[in-house]
């Protein structure tokens, strides 16, 4: 299963620590990827990835308090 699949459900069950650590190991391997263009240190990194899981978390939130909850 490949990461975005496993967060995609998670999204779908509501497996709000899932989202976040899929979410960061999704932008974590991102920035290693790209690392000549994107990121400079392991620091910088990790706050880039911290912030992709707390934006997947928050971007699920809101979608249910506009769904109401559905």
């Amino acid at each position: 299963m490949s990461l975005v699949t496993a967060q995609t459900w998670m999204v779908a069950n509501n497996v709000l620590c899932g989202v976040f650590g899929v979410g960061f190991i999704v932008s974590l391997v991102w920035t290693v990827n790209v690392k000549k263009i994107a990121l400079g240190n392991w620091f910088d990194r990790f706050i880039y990835s911290f912030g992709a899981g707390a934006g997947a978390i928050l971007g699920l939130v809101i979608a249910k308090l506009i769904t109401g909850g559905k």
